[in-house]
């Protein structure tokens, strides 16, 4: 396969989208549906202009730029078979290190319809508690002082914006793809928060102008390590500096809220709705909550690779008893959904040996997922008095692979926390194990409260401490 395998010339494609955060997923799924759109001579405006705005960013930007900004896409088919996909809807990359001022320039340009992101799930600088936007953040205050020198996403979003207003360019959509529930609305809250902090008249301007769709998106995405790009690039037959794989299934739902436009992705398979919740609450609650709680058990029994821990019985047990017993009864299927379908096909998802995800991927930023993924429906279950064993041994193993570092087979292993407060590292090293219970990610309930929870996750914190992980699994799902 050569960089010129894409069913469109690439110098007919406009830029209508700017996208921040070209990581490995919003290139697997966001740039894969524009590809397959590309090729309709009447959505060729619709190219995407990537922003990365990270200094750690700037290995991603190089080898990008060093192939046209062509890429290779392997999707990783649960039969075994592959398919493989030049991608070249990327059309610029801006790297906001380098040169900040054309990103604000592009967020101004009228021929942009849209700013789509996935900056992760904690990178909206949400307070965990109260669900506001932190206006104390060292970055933040120096962007609501210093507009025309941002340092953060908000910062240059801003300054786009009021440049955009300036100009009169038109109103534009800003699209969150990551995983969060009601995305667009967290979005929203983000970035009119800081605004009107930063300047009220821009703030009312963009009540009219500016539109905040909420979305739900889904494909397994693995990070590529050294070896995933060797072995791509034979399989490609091109030495891709920068390519991605992924697993055969894909899902993006949006609330089609569009206020400048919007590309035809439904004729690529884009589902557009009046209201994403049903597909959001089915997606985060058992899919990726179903991740957080493979990850640690798994990693702490010596798991490195998700298709191995599902080799199992166990894990999978666990997993089949959570989504079955413990959340289920909080999410109604979507309209033309088979819910029992739909949990055995994330079986299979997480079992896929040809995409082979990291263990160590879903561990990462817990602190972020866990009010997101988790603690929503453990709030249900507290209050249904229902059975809280999973959810107990759950964040007992999240307190043991903070806390210890080391699993079952005597590895140790550095934690991937980027967004621990200094008290959560105090709560983490405290011998007192009901202390861990007020971490930041569990702010939206009192467990140190909940008589049933404590018993239960006091119980699993002294079994796994002195037995190991795996003999605690055992009477779980025996």
């Amino acid at each position: 396969m050569t960089p010129n395998s894409y069913p469109y010339h690439r110098e007919n494609i406009k830029t209508g989208i700017v996208h921040i955060g070209v990581g490995n997923f919003h290139r697997a799924h966001q740039q894969y549906y524009t590809h397959l759109l590309l090729g309709d001579k009447n959505q060729q405006q619709w190219g995407i202009c990537g922003i990365a705005l990270l200094s750690s960013d700037e290995k991603i930007v190089r080898d990008l730029r060093s192939q046209n900004l062509d890429y290779t896409l392997t999707v990783c088919g649960r039969d075994g078979k592959d398919e493989i996909y030049t991608i070249g809807s990327l059309t610029e990359l801006i790297w906001g290190v380098e040169d900040p001022q054309a990103v604000i320039a592009k967020i101004a340009d009228p021929a942009i319809k849209i700013i789509s992101l996935t900056i992760t799930e904690g990178g909206y600088n949400l307070n965990k508690e109260t669900n506001e936007f932190n206006l104390n953040d060292s970055h933040v205050q120096n962007d609501l002082l210093n507009p025309g020198t941002p340092e953060t996403v908000f910062g240059f979003i801003a300054e786009g914006l009021r440049l955009r207003k300036k100009n009169g360019a038109g109103s534009i959509t800003i699209l969150s793809c990551d995983n969060l529930q009601h995305n667009g609305n967290t979005a929203k809250r983000a970035f009119t928060s800081f605004i009107e902090a930063q300047d009220k008249d821009l703030g009312n301007w963009i009540k009219s102008h500016v539109t905040f769709p909420n979305s739900m998106v889904d494909r397994i995405t693995p990070a590529t390590t050294a070896k995933d790009i060797e072995r791509l690039s034979e399989k490609s037959g091109w030495n891709d500096k920068a390519p991605v794989y992924c697993e055969d299934f894909i899902q993006w739902v949006i609330e089609d809220q569009f206020i400048a436009g919007r590309p035809e992705w439904e004729k690529a398979g884009v589902e557009f709705t009046n209201d994403v919740t049903a597909f959001e609450n089915m997606k985060l609650s058992l899919l990726n909550a179903s991740h957080t709680l493979l990850s640690y058990p798994s990693f702490l029994k010596g798991y490195r690779k998700v298709d191995e821990a599902m080799q199992d019985q166990s894990i999978v047990k666990l997993i089949r008893d959570f989504m079955n017993i413990d959340i289920t009864p909080y999410v109604p299927a979507p309209a033309d959904t088979d819910l029992d379908l739909y949990k055995r096909t994330l079986i299979e998802r997480f079992s896929n040996h040809s995409v082979s995800d990291q263990v160590s991927r879903l561990c990462f930023d817990g602190v972020s997922k866990f009010p997101v993924y988790i603690m929503p429906n453990l709030a249900k279950i507290i209050s249904d008095g229902k059975d809280l064993m999973r959810p107990a041994f759950l964040i007992a193993s999240y307190r043991h692979y903070l806390k210890y570092k080391t699993d079952d087979k005597g590895f140790t292993y550095e934690i991937g926390e980027p967004w621990l407060t200094s008290e959560d590292e105090i709560l983490i090293q405290s011998d007192n194990p009901i202390d861990f219970l007020n971490l930041s990610a569990f702010k939206s309930i009192d467990l140190r409260e909940v008589n049933a929870f404590t018993g239960l996750y006091l119980h699993f914190v002294d079994d796994i401490k002195n037995q190991g992980i795996a003999p605690v699994l055992e009477t779980i799902v025996n």
